[in-house]
């Protein structure tokens, strides 16, 4: 057995899944990727205050949990460098299994002191992409198995600007919140308003604005989003 078999054969045990590495990855760099993971599988073995710890969980370095009282983490977790976690709100934050955030993301649950936020979730199998941030003060909800791309925002919050006589920052928020189906691909740079709901399947491209709701399947572009065709 080589190497790159017998260190599939650990991962696949260690983790429960079946992966395969490709065989034309350099020795050097896969043991080094090993070696890291080693080291996020320790950091995250001794982090306490978590709600819920299912099972194994992978933490970066420089991450930040605040409010981990609130936290609910799945089974096999990442957490990439730098990445910074706010769980503090009404119904917490739940990342499911093999949910992975990449570097430099941060998940907000609330806007404010004065007002705490609804909470986030994330299901099984879903990714978040390097720097990305999710404003969660209205309740985000993403499905499972959906890939996020880097740099994608969500903001499940609006300030309330209707009066000309008052000042922007006096007049409040509305919250209506965010909602993402299963099995959906959302493009780099992509921005999510509040009170959008995208349904299963779809795809949103690289720097879509979306500001309104996408159906079941749909594949949407655009500033200001448009659907553009479906994949069935």
């Amino acid at each position: 057995m080589n190497i790159i078999k017998l260190i599939n054969s650990i991962t696949n045990k260690l983790l429960h899944r079946n992966l395969t590495f490709s065989e034309d990855i350099p020795i050097g760099y896969l043991l080094k990727i090993c070696i890291q993971r080693a080291f996020m599988l320790l950091r995250g073995s001794v982090c306490l205050g978590l709600k819920q710890k299912k099972g194994k969980l992978f933490i970066g370095r420089r991450v930040e949990l605040q409010c981990k009282s609130k936290l609910s983490i799945g089974y096999c977790v990442s957490l990439q460098d730098e990445v910074v976690i706010n769980a503090l709100s009404k119904e917490g934050i739940i990342l499911g299994d093999n949910v992975s955030i990449g570097k430099r993301s941060m998940i907000k649950t609330s806007g404010s002191l004065t007002a705490v936020g609804k909470g986030f979730y994330m299901g099984h199998d879903s990714a978040m992409g390097n720097d990305c941030f999710i404003g969660a003060a209205g309740g985000v909800i993403i499905g499972s198995y959906v890939a996020i791309g880097q740099n994608v925002r969500f903001h499940s919050e609006n300030h309330e600007f209707r009066d000309p006589d008052k000042m922007i920052c006096e007049q409040g928020v509305s919250n209506q919140g965010i909602k993402v189906g299963d099995d959906c691909w959302i493009g780099a740079g992509a921005v999510i308003l509040d009170g959008v709901n995208i349904g299963s399947g779809c795809v949103i491209g690289a720097n879509t604005l979306v500001n309104k709701n996408i159906p079941d399947y749909a594949i949407a572009v655009g500033n200001p989003v448009r659907i553009v065709g479906y994949r069935r």
